[in-house]
């Protein structure tokens, strides 16, 4: 635990990650400041002591000095899964030219210590999509600038999963609308899907822990499954049945560039190109930092399978009040 008082200021902090590392942080007292563009999406996170939402744009440089100036720790949470269009300047805006200001920011504020998601798989030349390079540039810019007096963590999970994700949740409203065949693109890709729990127990592990310092940790669960197995399980815990067949290569690029189109863009082509590697772990940072990853069978049946509507709420708020 970090000693109080510390005050953070997180990016993204209402998304799915920010806001269980925020409520992490509101128990243990310290004082966080969340800026988002739409705070009134997550106006839930204002009800945790401590917590203020600001309505803010990350990428507004003025606004990074302002409110790096208030704190001693950054949270950096930022990222899209997709963009308009399949060029990459998207992604490159929203992950390398945000990284860029935010070091700029850090440094000009004297913040000396700043945590950064980014993703498994990320490289900024060798991963087979716009997503991975990208984040894969800013991690290196973000590593890079590691010093004495400026100390950064980058963190690399593979599909972060729990009460409110947009995977498995995802995957139970796509069933669900589904009726008897599941065409599934990419159904042999590989995963190692990690729980948000432990995900946010290694951010703040490392906040004050020296030996993470210039380090980057790969984040994987307890187990390694296939996109068909995952799908297949979520259909178990349904209780519903469905066929899931894989459809072959070039019909997974075709399923990818319609569902584009789809409310949501359940799948992109950058997605199908980031699903070209497997994304597990050759060492899992977890475990280096004495984490025991959560299994898929431990946590998800607790939000999926055939819950009521009143059920689904008792079990979010007991979440969110642990």
């Amino acid at each position: 635990m970090v000693k109080s008082p510390v005050s953070f200021c997180i990016l993204g902090g209402s998304g799915f990650v920010g806001h269980q590392i925020a409520a992490s942080l509101s128990r243990q007292n310290h004082k966080i400041t969340v800026l988002s563009r739409n705070p009134d999406r997550k106006k839930s996170i204002t009800v945790l002591p401590n917590v203020e939402l600001v309505l803010a744009d990350c990428h507004d440089f003025k606004t990074l000095g302002k409110y790096f100036s208030k704190s001693d720790v950054v949270i950096n949470l930022v990222g899209i899964l997709n963009e308009k269009g399949d060029n990459g300047k998207g992604f490159y805006r929203a992950h390398v030219e945000l990284a860029e200001k935010v070091i700029a920011a850090c440094h000009q504020a004297g913040v000396s210590r700043l945590l950064h998601m980014s993703a498994l798989n990320a490289h900024p030349t060798e991963a087979p999509s716009y997503y991975l390079q990208s984040k894969g540039e800013a991690e290196e810019l973000i590593l890079n600038e590691n010093s004495e007096d400026f100390q950064v963590t980058a963190f690399r999970p593979s599909v972060i999963f729990g009460p409110q994700d947009s995977f498995f949740n995802r995957f139970a409203q796509i069933l669900k609308k589904t009726p008897l065949l599941f065409p599934l693109a990419c159904a042999q890709s590989k995963l190692s899907p990690v729980y948000i729990g432990d995900v946010v127990e290694a951010f703040i592990t490392c906040i004050d822990r020296k030996s993470s310092f210039g380090k980057r940790y790969d984040l994987c669960g307890g187990q390694i499954m296939t996109l068909k197995e995952i799908v297949q399980y979520t259909a178990k815990l349904m209780k519903v049945n469905r066929k899931i067949f894989a459809i072959g290569n070039l019909l997974s690029k075709f399923e990818a560039r319609i569902l584009e189109f789809f409310p949501g863009q359940p799948m992109s082509r950058d997605n199908y190109r980031s699903l070209q590697c497997e994304s597990t772990c050759v060492e899992n940072g977890l475990l280096e930092l004495g984490i025991t990853p959560h299994t898929i069978e431990s946590i998800v049946p607790t939000y999926i399978a055939n819950a009521t509507s009143r059920n689904k709420y008792n079990r979010y708020r007991k979440y969110h009040h642990q």
